[in-house]
C-alpha cells in the first residue's frame, strides 16, 4: 500500500495541473457517481495520511484511498478512450488522469470529510499537524511502538517502510511499549519522519540510509528491489546490517512484516 509521501506527491501534482480550473469528471467503469462534480471548479487537492481529497467547494469533495491496488495514470491531452476498469477520469485544461482499482472513491460532504479526518492522527507532512496528539496516545498505550506507528488513528501516513526505518535509525526495538517511549525520543522520531517523508515527496521514493552508509561510500552493491530506495532493514531479512553486520531479523506483527537489527535495536 502506498505510504503518505505518495499521496502528497499526487496532491501536489493534481493541485498544479487541475486546481483553479473547471474539470470534467466521469466514471467509465460506472461505479462512481461523478455527476455532482462534473464541470465544476476544482478548488484544491490535498492529502492527509494515505487519503487524497479533491475539493470542489461546499459539500463536494472527492475522497480517494488507493488501498493495495489503486493507481493513477497521468497523461497530456489529447484524451484517449478508456482502457481497462477506470473508476474515475479527471480531465483538465492540459492533462487528464485515470484512477483504477482504489479501495475508496466517493463524494463526501464537508461534515463527512471532517469526521474522516478526525479519525486520523497527525500527518508529519501537513503543516497543521499536532505531534503532541500522537505522543499523548502513544504515552498511554501498552501496545508496541511498531503497532502504534502503523495505527492511522495515532499517526497518519506512516507505513511499513517508514516504520521499520525510523525505528532502526534511532536504535529502538520495535516491541518497546508505547508507554516506555519518552518525550525526547518521540520528538526525535517525529522530526526524523518529517525529514524522511518530505524527501520522499520530493524524489518519489523512500531513501533512509545516511550518507556514510550509501553504496558509493561503502562499496556495496546498490539495493535491487521493486520498492526502490536505499534502506537499512526493510525487506533485508538475513542480510548483514549496514552498520554492524548482524543479520537483519524479521517477524510478523499484527499481520504485517516487521524488520529490525538485533544488535542496533536491542530488546
Amino acid at each position: 500500500m502506498p505510504e503518505g509521501h505518495t499521496l502528497h506527491r499526487l496532491a501536489k501534482l493534481h493541485q498544479r495541473r487541475y486546481a483553479g480550473s473547471t474539470v470534467r469528471v466521469s466514471s467509465p467503469q460506472g461505479k462512481f457517481s461523478a455527476s455532482s462534480v462534473d464541470g465544476r471548479l476544482l478548488e484544491r487537492a490535498e492529502a492527509h495520511g494515505k487519503h487524497l481529497f479533491h475539493v470542489y467547494g461546499p459539500d463536494a469533495t472527492v475522497h480517494v484511498h488507493l488501498g493495495l491496488y489503486g493507481t493513477f495514470t497521468e497523461s497530456p491531452h489529447p484524451v484517449t478512450q478508456p482502457v481497462g476498469q477506470v473508476r474515475m477520469r479527471l480531465s483538465g485544461p492540459t492533462h487528464w488522469t485515470d484512477l483504477r482499482g482504489p479501495n475508496r472513491c466517493e463524494i463526501l460532504t464537508d461534515d463527512e470529510v471532517a469526521a474522516l479526518r478526525a479519525r486520523l492522527g497527525p500527518d508529519p507532512l501537513r503543516r497543521d499537524a499536532k505531534p503532541d496528539l500522537a505522543f499523548a496516545r502513544i504515552a498511554r498505550s501498552r501496545q508496541s511502538i511498531a503497532v502504534l506507528l502503523m495505527d492511522q488513528g495515532v499517526l497518519a501516513g506512516v507505513g511499513n517502510v517508514y516504520r521499520a526505518e525510523v525505528l532502526f535509525r534511532h536504535g529502538v526495538h520495535p516491541l518497546v511499549p508505547g508507554n516506555q517511549v519518552d518525550r525526547a525520543l518521540w520528538d526525535d522520531l517525529w522530526f526524523d519522519l518529517t525529514v524522511l517523508m518530505r524527501a520522499g515527496v520530493k524524489i518519489g521514493r523512500i531513501d533512509t540510509v545516511r550518507p556514510e552508509h550509501l553504496p558509493e561510500v561503502t562499496g556495496r552493491a546498490p539495493r535491487q528491489d521493486r520498492h526502490g530506495g536505499e534502506v537499512y532493514v526493510y525487506r533485508r531479512t538475513g542480510q548483514p546490517c549496514l552498520v554492524c553486520g548482524t543479520p537483519v531479523a524479521a517477524a510478523s506483527l499484527a499481520a504485517r512484516n516487521l524488520y529490525w537489527c538485533p544488535t542496533c535495536q536491542p530488546a
